[in-house]
């Protein structure tokens, strides 16, 4: 019977704390099914690795020289092919989680995150996951709702984004935008957790979007959804 190689999740450690970005890298190269591909002390060092390498995940500071994380993300992720980017913040409700997000990240650690809990969170964003859960993107934007565009959507501009959504795929989006998980969308709309995914998964493929956290942002953008008043 052949064997099956899983191969391993390859990551990119972006900081310019040497004494972090070392810890991490280690970590990272220790476990077994990662491949510690690189460190970068600066955006732009993992801008041109991320190109030359191409690995899964690049796990990314925000604060540092030269450019910063957050443009740094967006350059990554403008360039399109395979890196997904985790960001690393201090605070979890913080300006700089809420632009890593509207930048492309597919989600973000506390700097502080147990190595285990590192570990789960970059195998998970590496296969297509978000490590934050919808409704804590759903408090990041409620909390920075100021920073969105603040004009309506153009007559028809909401029914021409969503034209390609079947009415079912409609109404699972209306839940993830409200940042309900799977388990809750299939209890709200008396489904099974499966058909949810498979729902899911086509609603992405449609609006091109990444994952389920860029459904909460995109409902946000395009007027699908209003903030929360305080």
């Amino acid at each position: 019977m052949p064997v099956t190689t899983v191969r391993s999740v390859r990551v990119l450690t972006v900081d310019d704390q040497a004494v972090f970005r070392a810890a991490a890298h280690d970590v990272i190269a220790a476990t077994p099914g990662f491949e510690a591909v690189a460190e970068a002390a600066s955006g732009a060092d993992a801008v041109t690795l991320a190109q030359a390498l191409r690995p899964d995940l690049v796990l990314m500071d925000v604060r540092m020289p030269e450019m910063d994380g957050i443009e740094a993300t967006l350059q990554i992720v403008a360039a399109g092919g395979r890196p997904r980017v985790l960001i690393l913040t201090t605070f979890d409700l913080d300006e700089y989680a809420f632009a890593g997000l509207r930048a492309g990240a597919s989600g973000f650690l506390l700097k502080d995150v147990p190595p285990n809990d590192l570990l789960t969170g970059i195998r998970a964003v590496a296969a297509g996951d978000a490590v934050v859960a919808p409704s804590v993107t759903r408090r990041l934007l409620d909390s920075f709702a100021h920073r969105l565009p603040q004009s309506a959507p153009a007559p028809g501009e909401l029914d021409a984004a969503l034209s390609a959504l079947t009415a079912r795929e409609r109404e699972v989006l209306d839940e993830l935008a409200r940042g309900l998980s799977n388990a809750e969308i299939a209890e709200q709309l008396v489904l099974s957790e499966a058909t949810v995914k498979t729902h899911v998964g086509r609603i992405l493929a449609k609006l091109d979007l990444r994952d389920r956290v860029q459904v909460v942002i995109f409902a946000y953008e395009i007027g699908l959804v209003q903030p929360l008043q305080a």
